[in-house]
C-alpha cells in the first residue's frame, strides 16, 4: 500500500506516533453505530477553576474518504478553539484561545478492529507557504468579528505581515472538504465564503469567492455576490464535487442576511454550484425544517442528487424540546436555478429582476425578504407559496437518516459525512476541541448527557434509503 507523506506533522501526530502504511487494503473494518473514537492529545489547559482541557482532536468539521485508498479517510479542523465574548462586550467578537492555531487536515487509517489511527497531518498554508491561522479576514470575507484573547485583549498576532494585527487575509474557518485524486484538496469556509484549492502539502493554489475585486480569483470565476451576505459563523458549511470532478457544490449553513441582518433567522438556505473550468454558477434554494437550523455537510451521489446534513445545536438527553440530527437526500431536478446566469427566469415576468449585490428579487424584495415577510406560520409557508407562484421551486428532499430516532445521537454537531456504499453511511461530529462557552466570556469542558467529555466519534450507520 502507498506510503503517505507527513506534511506539517501536528502535535497529535507527534504524540501518538504515525502509522506505517503497509499491508493490503482489506486489513481493516468499519466501525458500527456505537462508533470509533479518533485519537487526541491535550495540548493546553485553561487557567480556570475547572482546568478545562483543550484537546486536539477537534477535526470534526468535515469528513472525506481517501479517493484511492480503501480504509483511509480525511478529517478537518475549523479555525481552532474559540468562544463567544461575554454579553455586553464592546465591540463584540470571538475569543481565540489559540490564535496561532493552524487549521489542518488529518489522514486516518481504519485498523482491523475498526479503530481509527492517525497517519499524517497537513497544515494549511497561504500562497507564500506560510501557515495560515483561523483568525478572521479584514477585507475579503470580513465577518465584523473582533478577535480577542481569553484575557480580554485584542489579538496582537499579525500572521500575514500586512501590519493589521489580529487578522489574517488568508485565514479560514474551514468547514467543507473534498479530497481530489491528484492529492490536492478543495476547502470551503465560513468567512468569505471562500472555496480554496490546496496542493498535497497544504499550500494554497487558487481560490474562488464572491469578491470580484479580489485578485486571487481567476478572471471570470467568482461566486455570486449575494453569498458575501452570509450570517457570520454560518457560511459555506458543506462542500462536494460532482462525480465527474468538474463542478464544486457548496451549501450555506443557514440563511443569508440579505439584504441586511434585519432578516434574522428564517428557513431558506442556498446551494451554489460552480464549474471549475468555465466558472459558470447556479444557485438553488433549500427549505429547512425550521428557522435557525444548520446544513453542515453535502456529499454528491450523482450529478443532481446529494446528501445533506440538517441539524440543530441541541444535545440529546440535555436539551429540552425537539432535537434534530438528520441526513436528507436531495434532488436538484425540477428545482429552480435562481442565479443571475438563468436569464430565462425573468423573461416575461415583470415581478422578477436581478440586483448586482442581492441577486434575484421578487417585486424588489430579496428571496430572503419574501420568506421573512410571509410570516412564520407553518414554517414560513406563505413566503414559500409566493416564491412558487412566480415559478421558484426549492430542491426536493427525503429523509435518509434520523440520528436521534436511530441511535440517540449524543453530540450537538453532526458535521462529517461519508458514503461508504449504498447501505452504509459514516458520520463524524465536531467536538469543538472539547470546550464550550460558559456564557460569560469564558469556557467550560464540553460534555455529553452521560457526563463524558465530548470527542470526535466516527459512526457507521444504516440509512433509511439506499445511497444511490
Amino acid at each position: 500500500m502507498k506510503k503517505f507523506p507527513s506534511f506539517g506533522i501536528s502535535t497529535l501526530a507527534l504524540a501518538v506516533g504515525l502509522v506505517a502504511c503497509g499491508g493490503s487494503s482489506d486489513d481493516f473494518k468499519y466501525p458500527d453505530s456505537t462508533g470509533s473514537a479518533l485519537p487526541f492529545v491535550v495540548f493546553d489547559k485553561v487557567a480556570n477553576a475547572e482546568g478545562t482541557e483543550i484537546r486536539l482532536g477537534g477535526v470534526g468539521s468535515a469528513l472525506s474518504p481517501h479517493p484511492t485508498e480503501a480504509g483511509y479517510f480525511y478529517a478537518m479542523s475549523d479555525r481552532g478553539p474559540n468562544a463567544a465574548t461575554a454579553p455586553g462586550k464592546t465591540p463584540s467578537g470571538i475569543i481565540f484561545l489559540k490564535p496561532d492555531y493552524t487549521p489542518r487536515i488529518h489522514l486516518y487509517k481504519l485498523n482491523s478492529t475498526g479503530g481509527a489511527e492517525l497517519v499524517s497531518a497537513v497544515l494549511l498554508k497561504d500562497p507564500k507557504g506560510r501557515n495560515i491561522t483561523g483568525l478572521p479576514n479584514k477585507d475579503f470575507g470580513s465577518t465584523g468579528e473582533t478577535p480577542y484573547m481569553l484575557d480580554g485583549n485584542v489579538v496582537a498576532l499579525d500572521p500575514d505581515g500586512d501590519g493589521i494585527k489580529g487578522y489574517d487575509e488568508s485565514g479560514l474557518d474551514p468547514e467543507g472538504l473534498v479530497a481530489m485524486k491528484d492529492g490536492s484538496f478543495w476547502v470551503s469556509d465560513e468567512y468569505g465564503p471562500h472555496m480554496v484549492h490546496f496542493d498535497a502539502t497544504g499550500k494554497e493554489i487558487e481560490r474562488i469567492n464572491p469578491f470580484a475585486s479580489d485578485i486571487r480569483n481567476k478572471a471570470g470565476r467568482v461566486l455570486p455576490a449575494e453569498l458575501a451576505k452570509r450570517w457570520p459563523n454560518r457560511g459555506m458549511e458543506g462542500l462536494a464535487i460532482t462525480l465527474d470532478g468538474k463542478t464544486l457544490v457548496g451549501i450555506m449553513q443557514s440563511n443569508l442576511y440579505n439584504p441586511t441582518s434585519a432578516i434574522g433567522s428564517i428557513n431558506l438556505a442556498r446551494i451554489v454550484t460552480i464549474n471549475i473550468e468555465t466558472g459558470i454558477t447556479a444557485q438553488y434554494l433549500y427549505r429547512q425544517d425550521a428557522a435557525g437550523l444548520a446544513n453542515s455537510e453535502i456529499v454528491a451521489l450523482s450529478a443532481t442528487t446529494f446528501l445533506v446534513i440538517e441539524r440543530d445545536t441541541n444535545f440529546f438527553g440535555i436539551s429540552t424540546g425537539t432535537v434534530r440530527k438528520n441526513v436528507y437526500k436531495i434532488d436538484l431536478t425540477g428545482a429552480t436555478n435562481v442565479d443571475k446566469t438563468n436569464s430565462n427566469l425573468i423573461a416575461g415576468n415583470a415581478s422578477l429582476s436581478f440586483n448586482p449585490a442581492n441577486g434575484l428579487q421578487v417585486s424588489s424584495k430579496t428571496l430572503e425578504q419574501v420568506i421573512k415577510d410571509g410570516g412564520t406560520t407553518d414554517n414560513f409557508a406563505a413566503g414559500w407559496v409566493q416564491l412558487s407562484n412566480v415559478g421558484i421551486k426549492p430542491v426536493t428532499k427525503s429523509l435518509a437518516y434520523d440520528g436521534i430516532a436511530s441511535q440517540k445521537y449524543p453530540h450537538d454537531k453532526m458535521e462529517g459525512l461519508w458514503v461508504i456504499d449504498v447501505n452504509n453511511l459514516a458520520i463524524l461530529n465536531d467536538d469543538d476541541f472539547t470546550i464550550a462557552p460558559d456564557g460569560s466570556g469564558g469556557v467550560v469542558q464540553k460534555k455529553l448527557y452521560d457526563g463524558a467529555i465530548d470527542r470526535n466519534m466516527l459512526y457507521v450507520v444504516k440509512p433509511l434509503i439506499p445511497m444511490q
